[in-house]
């Protein structure tokens, strides 16, 4: 339900009331009782996201995202390396010996 902006034009008085938009118009002031009073038009409110789905990293920027995609490998392939150096054979290990 939205918030109208209403002002009275006998007395000046400005107020705030919070209706349906079905609802119809108020026409009597609250001040002063006269049938004097028009719906303002708004500067309307800002839009709320409600929920868990929306994200601040769901919007990113192209430069982000391109960015991003340039540290992804880098670190792929130093885990690679890692696991690399240790699966290699060292030089003080000795084939193993056939038996015939």
């Amino acid at each position: 339900m939205p918030t109208y902006e209403y002002k009275c034009n006998a007395c000046e008085h400005e107020f705030e009331l919070f209706q349906s938009i079905k609802a119809s118009s108020v026409r009597k002031c609250p001040e002063c009782g006269k049938l004097k009073v028009k719906r303002l038009i708004g500067i309307g409110a800002g839009v709320i996201f409600k929920g868990s789905g929306f994200y601040q990293t769901d919007y990113r920027s192209d430069s982000y995202r391109k960015a991003a995609e340039k540290d992804k490998p880098a670190t792929s392939e130093k885990k690679s390396e890692k696991k690399s150096e240790s699966t290699k054979p060292t030089s003080k290990t000795k084939p193993a010996k056939k038996s015939d």
